[in-house]
This record gives structure tokens, sequence and C-alpha cells, in this order.
């Protein structure tokens, strides 16, 4: 029987990849022991006892940014968060390490490599954090979600998925689909998003331009974020959620979408096949942006920076796009290149090499 450690967590763009790949080892070999390393601060805490896992605790050591009194601390707290993980590798006698970022990520790899255990680090985004980058020279194997992403060894595998995503035939779903959000199966729809909380400037910019949507022939369904106030027209044609938890209805539904550039939504809107005019969020080091460039070279989808996206940009960018046909599908075909749903598969055979390497 083998014994897997997944190591990662703090944000759902470690956490999700991460049930994605332990789901996939417990469907391949129902007897394995999968168990996952986190911290009690992460969202792993939650997420992962509800999907079933066990769940091991190492401290939230955040590496220093600045001289001050953590970076000082850092050394000796480091050490320890290392010393946890051994330990969990001595009492369940682990086999593999396989690692996606964050605080629980990097003093998996350390002790991984001190105990001699062989570690994958597969890495989301396409500029890598410093916990995979510090993993990556030492690491069995690299697997990086986007092509172009710079980190030692990596070799593009595509982002493990949620499992409704993968099985997801939208031409079957379409019609369900429509009816969840009470639209019409016959006309073209765009959907528009910027995650669970939303994202102010699409709100404000769709607010100022839906009629010019409804107006091309095309139907509207606006997912807005649980915290937005922005107020429902309530015409027919336009469908204004705050927040949706079927998301794969929605992209059964949607033509064209309009959304942030977060690995995990890139990743999925191309395994889709669906066309994409993405608005990076520019907050952060540039990683929004970096995603989604793989996408916008292979001409699978156009990016619009945020401090430029307006009601008159969605009037001049994004409804031409609407009423050419040509160019829609052009998009859609150029989304095979860039777009995968094996990735779980592809990471689970990096594990594969790595224990038998």
């Amino acid at each position: 029987m083998t014994t897997y450690l997944l190591a990662g967590g703090g944000t759902a763009g470690h956490v999700n990849p991460l049930l994605a790949v332990a789901d996939g080892l417990r469907e391949r070999e129902p007897d394995a022991r999968i168990l996952v390393l986190g911290t009690r601060e992460g969202l792993e805490a939650r997420l992962v006892p509800e999907r079933g896992y066990e769940l091991l605790f190492v401290d939230r050591v955040p590496f220093p940014r600045r001289p001050n009194r953590d970076a000082v601390a850092f050394p000796s707290r480091f050490r320890r968060a290392i010393a946890q993980v051994r330990e969990h590798l001595h009492a369940r006698a682990v086999d593999v390490v396989v690692g996606f970022g964050g605080y629980a990520s990097a003093p998996a790899y350390v002790a991984a490599r001190r105990e001699r255990v062989p570690f994958v680090v597969h890495e989301a985004n396409a500029k890598p954090g410093l916990a995979n980058i510090l993993g990556a020279r030492r690491a069995a194997a690299v697997g990086v979600a986007f092509a172009g992403t710079r980190l030692r060894g990596g070799e593009v595998v595509g982002m493990p998925l949620r499992r409704e995503i993968v099985a997801l035939d939208r031409a079957t779903a379409r019609a369900e689909a429509s009816e969840f959000f009470g639209l019409d199966p016959e006309r073209p729809t765009l959907l528009v998003f910027g995650g669970s909380l939303g994202a102010l400037r699409v709100n404000t910019a769709f607010a100022g331009a839906w009629r010019d949507v409804l107006d091309a022939g095309w139907q509207l369904l606006h997912v807005t974020g649980e915290r937005s106030d922005l107020a429902d027209p309530d015409v027919p044609g336009y469908a204004l959620r705050r927040y949706v938890d079927r998301m794969d209805l929605a992209f059964a539904a949607a033509d064209l979408v309009v959304s942030r550039s977060g690995a995990a939504t890139v990743s999925e809107i191309s395994a889709l096949g669906l066309p994409a005019v993405y608005v990076p969020y520019a907050v952060g080091n540039g990683e929004q942006r970096l995603n989604a460039v793989s996408a916008v070279d292979a001409g699978a989808a156009r990016l619009i920076p945020d401090g430029g996206f307006t009601a008159e940009r969605v009037r001049s960018d994004v409804v031409p796009l609407l009423g050419d046909a040509a160019a829609l599908e052009e998009m859609r075909r150029a989304t095979a290149s860039v777009g995968t749903r094996t990735g779980t598969e592809n990471v689970i055979a990096l594990i594969d090499r790595a224990l038998r390497g």
C-alpha cells in the first residue's frame, strides 16, 4: 500500500488542485493512504476534512520579506516546521510527497529531501511562488499549469480540475443550464464573473453596458459576487446572480466569458473550449496577467487591463466580438492548444515516475 502526503494550502488556488489529485489517487487506488499536510489557518483546515482526508498540521511560517522581528525568528521557526514534517514522514511511512505551494510546502520539500523521500512539485500560477521555486531545485519531477512558467525542470501538465468541470458536456447540459438561469437556450450567452467576492471594475463596466450586450442579440449571465450591491434591472435576457454554486452550469450556458484570470479560472475556461476576454486583477505581483498570456498568445482569449476596463471599453471591444462569429470560432479552436482536462492524470503520472525513480 502506497502512502501519499500532499502538501499545500492557504488559498483555494492551492487547495483545489491538491484535492483534485487526492480524488484521482483515491479513485485509482482505493486502498492507498492519502494524507494532506496543511496549516490550521488555511482554507485546507475546513475543506480537506470535508472531503474525507486526514489533515496533518505544520506551523505556518511565512518567508520574511523585510528585516524585522519575524525575520529574526524565522530560522528557528522554520527548523521547527521541518522537524514537524519529518516526524509525520517517519510516523506514517510516507512513500512520496507532492507539493502544491503555500506555507505547508516549503518545510515539506526540505523534510522530504532530508528523509530521502521523493517529492513532486506542481505550480498552478504562471509566476511561481517562492516555496515551489526552492522545491523545484531538488524535486524528482516538476509540473506547471502554463507554458512559459519559469520553474526549474518544469513540464507543462495543466491544472488538476474539479470533477464537475472535467466531466462537463456543455452541449448536453445547455438546456438544463438555461432553465437553471432562466435563459433562452437558442440565444448566445455572455457569462461575466469575477470570483466569489466579485470584481468591482468588471461589475461597474457592465452596469453601464448591459443594454449594449442585449441589443447585440446576446443574453447576459452576470455573477456579481456576494458583496456586490449592483442593482438587478430585472429584464428578460439579463440574469444577475450574486453567487452561483453551479459554475459548471454557468459554463454550459456560456458562448463567451469575461472574467478575471486566476489560474484555475483560465484553466477551466480553456479546458472547456470557451473563448474569453480576461481582465486581470491588478493587485499583487502580476500573476493574473501572466496566467492569461498563453491563452492570449494562442489566440484563444483577449486581454483588457483592469485600469482601462470601462463601459465604453465593453462597447468598443467586447460588443463587436459578439457579432463576429468567425472570430469566436477561431478563438474556440485555439483553446485546444492551451486547455486540457487531464491535469490530474498528468500530475499522477509525475508521482508515479517519482516513485519509480
